[in-house]
């Protein structure tokens, strides 16, 4: 690193000489000067673009970055991205993919990251563990274990199982709905049998749904209707307009009225990488489902930006705290004061203009309200 930046001011010094010179030629001086000047100074420019670009790439690794870490059971790609950048979301520009390993975006525990040298700059590889245990007079092969996800699992796939939006084109009063027990029950649940009204359109399971939250804009435009998973259930028999519906799990009481509706795909893939968004994105903290006020790392979010506003699972937006509202002292209206940089949010899920996301990071008590956005393009190049 102490090189590239004596290199560089080795290369601003010469530029200012150059540019120097350039201003002490007047104006007799002959063109085939006057080009060999504005050709070294084009050359000096792009030469110092070139070793900016790669301070900047090295300015991404953290000073205390190991030259090699064993991935262990239990990371995340969030946790080890974290050991090696300043922000873990810039992994993908320092990321090596060797093309002679299987899946080079899967990484299993075993695995070794290390530090490399790509065309003078710096990046990360991959040496790929064994997973084979010497046992005479044979060998042992210990089954390859599950990738390690991109965030923590545990957290959001028991939220995925529980959550979903469906946007204005889904009409909830046309959906199939549970209409009675059958045996003058209020509530059933695992074990029981309900009757539903509506067409099941095929056999199999359903999941039974209750609407949630309406999410709405800043302006009141309709966003999205949240749904709450209750449990799921098979379809048993069908009889004239109803069908018979045994409950197969619940995780709180069925009652009359409730949505019965296709499972929705819940797989949440490890191949994702944290990284920023394509295109500037811009967008409010909507709720926080389940009701929690004050908001911390590892809570769920809900945000109004989604798939149309190019927010895609993997992409990690900065939250910034919406400032203090105060009163002016001289004409007493309220002032809002600026922003400040609070944390890190990870979309995990997104619907057309709403998303899901895992907050990561947060320095500070996040609140409904508070903004994210794209990180900024001076963050992502770590050159502030």
């Amino acid at each position: 690193m102490t090189q590239t930046r004596r290199r560089s001011r080795r290369i601003l010094t010469e530029l200012g000489n150059a540019i120097g010179m350039g201003r002490g030629h007047d104006q007799h001086q002959k063109p085939h000067a006057a080009v060999r000047w504005s050709g070294a100074v084009a050359v000096l420019v792009i030469g110092l673009l070139a070793a900016g670009l790669v301070h900047a790439q090295e300015r991404m690794l953290r000073d205390d970055a190991p030259q090699r870490y064993t991935v262990v059971r239990g990371d995340t790609l969030w946790d080890i991205s974290g050991r090696f950048l300043n922000h873990p979301w810039q992994w993908p520009q320092v990321w090596q993919v060797n093309p002679q390993i299987d899946n080079p975006h899967l990484i299993y525990p075993g695995d070794v990251i290390v530090i490399r040298d790509c065309d003078g700059r710096p990046c990360l590889g991959l040496e790929r563990g064994q997973n084979v245990v010497k046992l005479s007079p044979e060998v042992k092969r210990i089954p390859r274990r599950q990738a390690i996800p991109p965030l923590p699992l545990e957290v959001v796939e028991n939220f995925l199982t529980r959550h979903r939006i469906v946007d204005a084109s889904f009409n909830l009063a046309e959906q199939p709905y549970v209409v009675a027990s059958g045996d003058k029950r209020l509530i059933s649940g695992a074990g029981d049998s309900v009757f539903v009204r509506g067409e099941l359109k095929r056999d199999g399971r359903y999941g039974i749904y209750r609407p949630g939250e309406v999410y709405r804009d800043g302006q009141g435009a309709f966003l999205g209707q949240e749904l709450i998973s209750i449990g799921e259930g098979r379809l048993s028999s069908r009889e004239g307009e109803l069908s018979k519906l045994a409950l197969l799990t619940s995780r709180q009481e069925v009652r009359d009225g409730d949505l019965v509706m296709p499972l929705e795909q819940l797989e949440l893939t490890g191949e994702f990488q944290p990284r920023p968004p394509e295109q500037a994105v811009e967008g409010r903290i909507l709720a926080v489902p389940g009701g929690v006020r004050f908001i911390g790392r590892l809570h769920v979010v809900a945000l109004d930006a989604g798939t149309r506003d190019g927010v895609k699972p993997g992409h990690v937006l900065a939250i910034e705290q919406q400032g203090e509202l105060v009163s002016d002292p001289r004409t007493e209206e309220p002032v809002r004061l600026p922003g400040v940089d609070a944390g890190l949010v990870m979309v995990f899920r997104s619907y057309d203009r709403v998303s899901y996301g895992l907050v990561m990071q947060a320095n500070r008590t996040l609140e409904v309200g508070d903004r994210v956005h794209t990180p900024d393009s001076m963050d992502l190049y770590s050159l502030r």
